[in-house]
């Protein structure tokens, strides 16, 4: 900004009257003596006045009112004086009046040079007007390839205030939390406001970088005046930063260094800290840092501007305004990486919204428009009319990638008439690929996008390694070094590379990265999948679902966004002939699609698990879509019920849910509570097929989330059931849902619950009903619904057949109902709810005896506001004691008085139906609590009392608990005082009263005010309590010495079977009780950090347990001294049976040495150690070590669990007769550091081998251990599953098997086994005579197993027999008259009616699973036929086979004459199970 020549005469009095606010505040904030000055210059009159006002800002006011009243010359003095004295001028006025101080000599007083002062604001000038020019340049090389011009106004983001980021957002928080209130605001809006911390969130490709440069072009070009200097930073360049450094040399060294030297640096950076509230800092792609900013309250203290502290130390400091509080900050960063961000409470959260399909249409234009009208018309009309091209259009990058994805397709052949298109993201990256190849061989068309795969092959494998290499080593930006410049060259020729200027310490580079992330992460997907030697648990270890909740304690997780999406949309059999060009060697389609079923088998793994939140279950429907597999769709789609909550769902996610519920075999519901859903994304809906039941709970949904809802809602022809609760629809909304749903007659449930509307809403509901023939339940519950509104309702409900349920509403007034019509007999009303009303008795009355109870099952009261009412209702359902068959009656969150006490309980006692009573979450007074349980006795027909988090006095609480002991007609009790403030002493007038009490179930006594003595004591009652279940104990401040008195409960109460301590920041205590004569007790330890005494003292009460024990010790922290005293002691105690030590810091050496201590006498142990480190090599190494230390060694067990980075070393104690390894990463040159230990251990019996990648090595592994082991004593189980072992493994193999003559089961699953050694393999088993298990899974080999005459059980399950394998399996089958348990399940062929056939001759038979063949109703009609036959078989499973109602109707016909049969499975099948299925339960249709 240029500084203005001010004209003394005309424009010195324009400053004072324009700048009047800013001049009182600057005075206000001076120090006394530069008021002094200023009176100087005022009259003696004057200035006695203005002295005499009683406050300095209305002195103040004074003096700047006197002096724009004053002339120019005045005016002129009274801004000299201000600036000379002034220490804390803003910049704008300092500019002006620095040109009129400056035209007049300077002032002897002057406590600074005025030229000085001149050159200051001139440095600074000059450093603004530079970075505006270098935020300028970099705003062009950005936007040098955008194709429209980006507007700010256009732009638009949700803006919400974060309170508090210490709070833990666990998914559970997350789901029951509170809605943060939001608004909807544009991008270019974000700096006008100055002084706050704002997050934005984008997703990949959001436009987060761009939109950055544009703000701060804006800024550059005049937009945003109260900003004077704005640093924009890329956390790409910060992760070069690796020493430690100032905020003066962050800005100076990795943003612009002063062209003045020292003397302009300090003049910048003096400004900077003198006016932090006219700073501005971006910090540009969070997702992209190395690692996660520091807790504030970890920060030292205090921090200093000049300061040297790591980065992250710096910008957690800048973020959280510890260092320069008041500026403004401004991060971006992906959705799930904010709560890393900050510790302070107060920020802002903005979350950018992708394009409309207005705005995907104007993009879509306006890159074409170059390209011809014709071609442009074709492209936008293909774009627009693909759901799945527009669906990830949404997202700004997407909708570019997918313009040049149909630019490619149309210039290779514009006369095609039809263009088939990607369905899926990986595919559009596929053909980019092929587009962005086709740069270098001169651009233009290529009519065959495959060979150019082929054509560059090594360049597309270097490119695929390096961006590996940069998310393994969390890289976005690479040296110049990094690669080859041909390689550099031909990825920036292509356009998957672009060239970066990196700024370092030591000066400017060359550097590179990928077009995108999203590239970088597909590239890297392609190496995963055709790269050579990636094992399986590589692969495991890359595919996790993300969650969009995550933890402050949760690891940094950098460049995942999308890499597990890519790796699935790369396992779809449309990307294997594209992958097989790049795997490139003979066998490369095999090679792939077995990487593929590894992809698919993993996330089949993942579904079903129980952990899975919304975030979850919608990335599992993304992979699913990705791969386009339906039938793992259908996998993911068996839960009934999708339960989405308060996180935002974009087009995609709702694409990929429509993709997973269409592919269900039953009918599913969406739930969607607190979820931001852009109107247009509800369009999605009408193509997820098999959608029963649609809820909606929010208060973000509105009445225009309603009318959009009503659009599609006729679309919806399975729809049954529609929940639109708790939101903020209001008659106006309500108008438009009724007309959607007149074209709904399917419609059997409408709830419309906690809303706004009127009787106005309800008459247009009410309306309705005639026009749904099968409404069956209505409700309304909790709006603003009067009397006459009710009666309304319960008229047209006369009218209605089918009514099961009406919900009646909170708010009513009423006195007297009037003229209230009957509800008929016709009306089959089961149950009747009368809950949260204010009806009065006699309306009420009225109400039920116009309803003619003659048909009513059930009524339900509840209301936490009104007891009187409760009281009267009691009296009038008392009246129909001969028609009401129960009341659940709830008076939770109430204050009941003792008179309403009294009354209330008098007449439940007349009630003759069975009462269920819930005080929950109230209060009773101590009188309340004796007129209950004086009055308890009397009450004959109460089932259940809760009184679950009740507020009452110790006392109340502790002579209800007498009343309730001493009552003979309770069954079982669950005794919960919780924050009840319980003392040691109370505790014992409790033991006293429970003593006798002998059907206590389980006894909480969790956050009272118990010491550690309170325990003891406490714990020494334990024998005289009558207690079957458990104890808690927890959140009671205790100590360590607390939690010794606790494991001495194992001594001294024969009953207490467990105690589980943790002392860590979730304090729990808890002992469970068993049965007499308990022959085992268990002790868990957690985060006790016990000292040597407490060892010592620990060890010395275990040594007098008397039973075997079972120790588990996790999290502890212990040093090196009381580690070794522990573990030396542990091996010595003959009474531990299982010894767990989990995550205790146990190194290699120390398991060797407790290895080493173990005794020999002892024969019966098992030690499980759980340490990060166990894996691989190491495990191994440590197998090794410990057979060698400890000849009594029987098992040895090494498993790895990948999703839970969990390692287990565990060994059980005698002669070592079993070995295992588990997906451990254990790899066949591990193997080698066994290999003499093993051919030393004659006992071997059994091996267990999976999920692990053997090969040649494996192989001569077996080679050199087999003839050591195995043929010398009974072998008699082999686990070798998952070895990857080809012909070679199994050749070497087979010589030894035929002399494992005592071999019972074999394990040979997922290896890579030919036709004919699949023959030489059954032939070597052929000598087994002892074999009776014979399991194989994913083999790529068919072999015949008719020689196997004695199995007992087998498994071919997931093996892809074919029609060839299942009529060789059947001829097989006639043989096998010992055969107990046959598994078939996805075998590859529906046909299967010839070994439906041959189950009558396996006279052994008692179950066979044929689940997931699609095998339809031919094969149960030919089972219908077999089955009286088969007089053995107890379980058939039939899972997911296309059988419909004909099918099982065979099957019932059947059973009648078929006692044996225990179970027949048709979970998954298209039957409509009426009455004469259901009536035989045999029959189960659920998933277990």
């Amino acid at each position: 900004m240029k500084m203005e020549e001010v004209d003394l005469e005309e424009d010195v009095m324009n400053v004072v009257a324009e700048e009047a606010t800013v001049i009182v505040d600057v005075l206000c904030r001076e120090r006394s003596n530069v008021l002094e000055q200023i009176y100087g210059l005022v009259e003696r009159s004057t200035r006695d006045w203005l002295q005499s006002l009683p406050s300095l800002r209305e002195r103040v006011l004074g003096i700047v009112d006197y002096f724009r009243a004053s002339d120019p010359q005045k005016c002129c003095q009274f801004l000299q004086t201000m600036w000379m004295f002034c220490q804390s001028i803003p910049l704008d006025l300092e500019t002006k009046v620095l040109s009129i101080a400056g035209s007049s000599s300077e002032n002897e007083n002057s406590p600074r040079s005025c030229n000085v002062k001149r050159l200051c604001l001139d440095q600074v000038e000059s450093y603004t007007n530079a970075v505006k020019l270098l935020l300028q340049q970099k705003f062009e090389r950005v936007t040098k390839d955008v194709v429209k011009e980006v507007c700010l106004d256009e732009a638009w983001l949700c803006l919400r205030q974060r309170h508090s980021a210490r709070v833990r957002d666990k998914s559970a928080q997350a789901q029951e939390g509170e809605e943060p209130s939001e608004h909807k605001e544009s991008v270019e809006s974000l700096l006008r406001t100055t002084g706050r911390v704002v997050v934005l969130l984008g997703q990949a490709g959001s436009g987060k970088t761009l939109l950055m440069h544009c703000l701060a072009h804006h800024w550059a070009q005049g937009f945003y005046p109260s900003i004077k200097l704005l640093f924009l930073l890329e956390f790409r360049q910060l992760n070069l930063v690796s020493q430690p450094l100032s905020l003066k040399e962050l800005l100076f060294s990795f943003f612009l260094l002063p062209e003045g030297g020292v003397e302009q640096s300090e003049a910048v950076f003096s400004y900077i800290l003198s006016n932090p509230e006219k700073i501005c800092f971006i910090f540009d792609g969070y997702d992209e840092f190395g690692t996660k900013f520091t807790d504030p309250e970890k920060l030292p203290s205090p921090l200093g501007p000049y300061q040297q502290l790591s980065v992250t130390d710096l910008l957690s400091g800048i973020c959280s305004y510890k260092i320069l509080p008041k500026c403004t900050v401004l991060v971006t960063c992906r959705p799930r990486d904010v709560i890393d961000l900050f510790g302070s409470s107060g920020y802002f959260v903005a979350e950018l919204l992708g394009f409309s399909q207005r705005r995907v249409k104007e993009y879509t234009e306006t890159y074409f428009q170059e390209k011809g009208s014709e071609l442009k018309e074709r492209a936008v009309n293909l774009l627009m009319g693909n759901r799945h091209l527009l669906s990830m259009s949404h997202v700004p990058a997407l909708c570019h990638v997918c313009c040049i994805c149909l630019d490619h397709f149309l210039s290779e052949d514009t006369s095609q008439s039809h263009v088939k298109l990607p369905t899926s993201l990986t595919q559009i990256y596929l053909h980019i690929l092929s587009a962005f190849l086709s740069r270098c061989q001169g651009g233009g068309s290529t009519n065959v996008s495959m060979p150019l795969l082929q054509k560059y092959r090594s360049q597309i494998a270097e490119l695929s390694r390096l961006a590996m290499h940069g998310l393994e080593n969390s890289r976005i930006v690479f040296l110049a070094q990094d690669l080859s410049t041909e390689l550099m060259n031909f990825g920036a020729n292509a356009g998957i590379l672009s060239r970066v200027d990196l700024t370092c310490a030591d000066g400017s580079h060359l550097g590179c990265a990928f077009m995108h992330l999203t590239m970088q992460e597909f590239l890297s997907a392609l190496h995963l999948m055709t790269s050579p030697g990636i094992s399986e648990s590589q692969l495991k270890r890359k595919l996790n679902l993300k969650s969009r909740w995550t933890a402050r304690t949760d690891p940094k997780t950098v460049f995942t966004d999308s890499l597990h999406l890519f790796m699935c949309g790369l396992a779809a059999k449309a990307c294997r002939p594209s992958l097989a060009l790049l795997e490139g060697s003979d066998d490369a389609t095999a090679v792939v699609k077995k990487r593929q079923e590894t992809v698919l088998k993993i996330l089949r793994s993942f579904v079903g698990t129980a952990s899975q939140t919304g975030p979850k279950i919608i990335e599992l429907c993304r992979c699913a879509h990705e791969t386009q597999d339906v039938s793992l769709a259908k996998d993911v789609a068996s839960r009934t019920t999708f339960e989405l909550r308060n996180i935002r769902l974009s087009p995609v996610d709702m694409d990929a849910l429509a993709f997973v519920t269409s592919a269900a075999d039953q009918m599913v519901c969406l739930d969607f509570g607190g979820c931001s859903i852009e109107l247009e994304c509800l369009s999605i809906i009408p193509n997820c097929k098999n959608l029963e039941h649609l809820i909606f709970r929010s208060r973000k949904y509105d009445d225009k989330f309603a009318e959009a809802l009503s659009s599609i809602l006729p679309d919806l022809q399975d729809l049954k059931q529609l929940h639109f609760i708790s939101g903020g629809l209001t008659d106006t909304g309500t108008e438009k849902l009724i007309k959607a749903l007149e074209c709904c007659p399917q419609i059997t449930h409408l709830n419309v619950s906690d809303n706004s509307l009127s009787d106005e809403g309800v008459k247009m509901i009410a309306d309705l009903f005639p026009k749904l023939a099968n409404i069956t339940s209505v409700m309304l519950g909790k709006n603003n619904i009067s009397r006459n509104g009710i009666f309304m309702l319960v008229e047209k409900m006369a009218s209605i057949l089918s009514f099961s349920f009406l919900k009646n509403v909170l708010g009513l007034r009423s006195t007297l109902a009037t003229g209230l019509p009957h509800i008929h007999n016709r009306c089959l009303l089961f149950l009747f709810s009368l809950s949260n009303n204010s009806l009065g008795n006699k309306s009420l009355k009225k109400l039920l005896e116009l309803s003619r109870l003659g048909t009513i099952q059930e009524i339900k009261f509840h209301c936490a506001l009104c007891l009187v009412w409760h009281l009267k209702i009691v009296e009038v359902v008392v009246f129909f004691n001969y028609f009401v068959f129960r009341v659940f009656f709830s008076l939770t969150h109430s204050d009941i008085h003792p008179t309403d006490m009294n009354r209330l309980c008098k007449n439940l006692a007349k009630c003759k139906h069975l009462l269920e009573l819930d005080f929950s979450h109230g209060t009773l007074k101590d009188e309340s609590v004796e007129r209950l349980q004086m009055l308890l006795p009397g009450m004959t027909s109460l089932q259940l009392l809760n009184l679950s988090y009740v507020q009452m006095s110790t006392d109340g609480a502790l002579l209800l608990v007498r009343s309730l002991a001493d009552c003979p007609r309770i069954t079982t009790m669950e005794l919960r005082l919780i924050q009840y403030k319980l003392n040691g002493d109370n505790v014992k007038d409790l033991s006293g009263i429970l003593e006798h009490c002998s059907y206590l179930a389980d006894l909480d006594l969790s956050s009272n005010f118990l010491r550690d003595e309170d325990v003891k004591s406490f714990v020494n009652l334990l024998p005289r309590l009558q207690i079957s279940n458990s104890l808690s104990l927890s959140n009671n401040k205790l100590t360590q010495l607390g939690a010794l008195y606790l494991v001495n409960s194992l001594n001294s109460c024969e009953k207490v079977a467990a105690v589980d301590v943790s002392l860590g920041a979730e304090e729990r205590v808890l002992i469970r009780f068993g049965q007499e004569n308990i022959t085992g007790k268990m002790l868990s330890l957690r985060e006790c950090d016990f000292e040597m005494d407490h060892w010592k003292n620990l060890l010395e009460i275990l040594n007098k347990c008397p039973s075997e024990l079972k120790l588990e010790f996790s999290s502890n922290v212990l040093n090196n001294q009381s580690l070794s005293f522990l573990l030396n002691n542990l091996a010595k105690l003959s009474s531990v049976r299982t010894l767990d030590l989990r995550n205790n810091g146990l190194n290699a050496e120390m398991i060797k040495h407790l290895v080493t201590q173990l005794r020999s006498d002892c024969d019966c142990r098992t030690i499980q150690i759980e340490e990060p480190w166990i894996k691989a090599e190491a495990a191994v190494r440590l197998v090794s070590s410990c057979l060698d230390l400890n000849s009594h060694i029987r098992e040895i067990r090494i498993l790895y669990f990948v999703n839970d980075c969990i390692e287990v070393f565990s060994a059980l104690y005698c002669d070592f007769s079993f070995f295992s390894f588990g997906d451990c990463e254990v790899e066949g040159q591990h193997l080698t550091f066994l290999q003499s230990t093993l051919q030393k251990c004659s006992s071997l019996l059994k091996l267990h081998f999976s999920q692990t990648t053997l090969g040649t090595n494996g192989a001569e592994f077996f080679s050199s251990v087999l003839p050591y082991n195995i043929w010398i004593l009974p072998f008699s189980i082999s686990r070798l599953e998952g070895l990857r072992m080809g012909d070679q493994g199994i050749k070497e193999l087979v010589k030894y098997i035929p002399k494992w003559t005592t071999l019972r089961k074999i394990n040979l699953s997922e290896n890579c086994v030919s036709d004919q050694a699949g023959e030489m393999l059954v032939k070597a088993l052929s000598h087994c005579r002892a074999l009776q298990q014979l399991q194989i899974k994913y083999l790529n080999g068919l072999i015949t197993i008719s020689n196997l005459l004695f199995l007992s059980c087998k498994s071919l399950s997931e093996n892809q027999i074919g029609q060839k394998g299942s009529l060789s399996l059947s001829e097989g089958l006639v043989s096998l008259k010992t055969l107990k348990k046959l598994c078939l399940t996805a075998i590859g062929t529906s046909d299967l009616i010839c070994i439906a056939s041959c189950l009558k001759h396996c006279t052994s038979i008692e179950s066979i699973s044929l689940a997931w063949n699609e095998c339809g109703n031919d094969v149960a009609e030919k089972l219908a036929e077999v089955l009286p036959q088969c007089s053995t078989l107890k379980k058939i499973d039939l899972e997911a086979n296309n059988i419909n109602i004909t099918g099982a109707k065979a099957l019932v016909k059947c059973l009648q004459c078929c006692p044996w049969i225990e179970v027949i499975r048709l979970w998954r099948n298209p039957i409509v199970k009426d009455d004469q299925i259901l009536r035989d339960q045999r029959l189960n249709f659920s998933p277990t």
